[in-house]
């Protein structure tokens, strides 16, 4: 799920950030450029941890911009098939329910939400256990496994289940203590 890597990446900087600060402007342009963003292999990027090297500055021809080559340590988050994870249900809808864990995005269809558990319509849709104990509506915190996953450009979509024994409903912020 989380791991600390190390990538590297070409960052183009203008001459007008050169100076006693080169290095500082590097890696805010870096942390600016990279975290927040998602790299196939590795998953989304949460944070730049630390600067391994910074090589020579290389200049780009018909251009003034300047390429230097970063090797930064990171902090990165992928999800793999069968992995487990708590989410929280951000939409609830006849076909399923929509989830998120972090930058993640998880749909779990109906068929994969246990049998004795009905959808609801209404104010608050909701998939309700049939003798009223369990209801996962908006909001809900629960614990689901993956089972297949996408990853494009802009974001990771994972398809998973609550069907498995110990999954399911963890906290219902509508439930009176």
């Amino acid at each position: 799920m989380f791991f600390h890597i190390v990538l590297e990446r070409n960052m183009q900087l203008h001459p007008r950030f050169f100076g006693q600060n080169l290095r500082e402007n590097l890696v805010s342009k870096l942390i600016k450029d990279v975290e927040g963003t998602i790299s196939g292999r590795h998953g989304f990027v949460l944070a730049v941890t630390g600067i391994e090297s910074v090589g020579k500055g290389l200049i780009r021809d018909g251009t003034p911009f300047v390429t230097f080559p970063v090797k930064y340590r990171c902090v990165v988050f992928r999800p793999f098939e069968g992995e487990v994870l708590e989410a929280v249900v951000t939409r609830v809808v006849q076909h399923g329910l929509f989830a998120e864990a972090g930058p993640l995005k998880i749909f779990v269809s109906n068929h994969c939400i246990p049998d004795d558990m009905e959808y609801q319509t209404g104010d608050m849709p909701n998939y309700t256990k049939s003798d009223g104990s369990v209801r996962i509506q908006k909001d809900c915190e629960v614990r689901l496994k993956i089972f297949g996953f996408s990853i494009d450009a802009t974001e990771i979509s994972c398809v998973g289940s609550i069907k498995e024994r110990f999954l399911g409903l963890i906290t219902d912020p509508g439930a009176v203590a």
